[in-house]
């Protein structure tokens, strides 16, 4: 797994490469039942101070991406409010034990982002958990490969656009009235957006959805002081994957077309989310930065 971030490394060699033979999952999947179990820097990221004060909710903090980008909030002195599926508990669990060490007040709340009532309830929540918010990480995700647009289904399709886009298009409306001038929302595109797969007919065009909504949202919002940017992951060893994100022949070799010839880890993803989060990017709106191995956005 990675190293202390601040130790010199070959990027190419630092984390684990294909083959895998971790087990294929039921969805959602947890991180507790991969092989090797994905890094979200529990052990590697540092934090300085970065997000001192700031009050941050991150979807799909149970695990993955979202998990590693909860950490480093958190370490970097953000207040922080979690959410994810009750199917997820165990992985919630285990990220709350990390979170709750770093001294920052931290809070979890289950529920599922396909029911916009929940949304609106989930940011009413973490308001008062937090009394107030400034950050909105929207990292939820869902991703079922399928062959054939034979075999895609509509409910398939309605809950990939309701888990992937619906809700970061309610959270984002919920939480509006309640940031201030200096808030930042990052979203979750992907490289899928810019370089759609075959098998994720459903899934790539969330992304790219994903994708305009940040460029247009930034617009309507920035002269509130408001900025909206976006991370565009490549290949990540997450639960999305072995959960049926990737058929079981795609998943042993997960990552191997990247330049890097490796997936990434979630702790290489977060600290994207803890730039674009911080006043350090107060320059940037509208943006996609691009954490994929390798292979370009275009």
């Amino acid at each position: 797994m990675a190293k202390d971030q601040a130790n010199l490394q070959n990027p190419t060699e630092q984390n684990p490469k294909p083959p895998f033979d971790t087990p294929m999952q039921a969805e959602p999947g947890l991180a507790k039942y991969m092989h090797p179990k994905p890094d979200h820097g529990e052990d590697s990221y540092k934090g300085s101070g970065r997000l001192k004060g700031r009050k941050a909710l991150v979807t799909g903090g149970d695990s993955g991406i979202g998990r590693a980008v909860a950490i480093a909030f958190a370490r970097e002195g953000a207040d922080v409010v979690i959410t994810y599926l009750p199917q997820e508990q165990i992985d919630a669990d285990e990220a709350m034990e990390v979170l709750q060490a770093t001294g920052q007040k931290v809070a979890a709340i289950p529920g599922d982002l396909t029911d916009e009532a929940f949304c609106r309830e989930l940011i009413a929540k973490a308001v008062d958990e937090l009394s107030g918010l400034d950050i909105l990480a929207n990292v939820a995700g869902k991703q079922i490969f399928q062959e054939s647009i034979a075999d895609l289904t509509t409910q398939q399709l309605q809950d990939t656009f309701a888990v992937n886009l619906y809700a970061m298009f309610w959270l984002c409306k919920y939480a509006l009235p309640h940031l201030p001038a200096g808030a930042a929302i990052i979203n979750t595109t992907s490289i899928q957006a810019y370089q759609p797969s075959p098998g994720l007919l459903d899934y790539a065009p969330t992304k790219a959805a994903i994708k305009a909504f940040t460029e247009a949202f930034a617009k309507q919002v920035v002269e509130r002081g408001i900025r909206v940017n976006a991370v565009a992951p490549g290949p990540i060893w997450t639960p999305l994957q072995p959960s049926h994100g990737q058929t079981p022949e795609k998943l042993r070799k997960f990552g191997a077309n990247t330049p890097m010839k490796r997936p990434g880890q979630p702790a290489e993803v977060a600290p994207a989310y803890v730039f674009l989060a911080s006043p350090e990017s107060s320059y940037i709106t509208g943006e996609v930065l691009g954490v994929t191995g390798g292979n370009h956005l275009s």
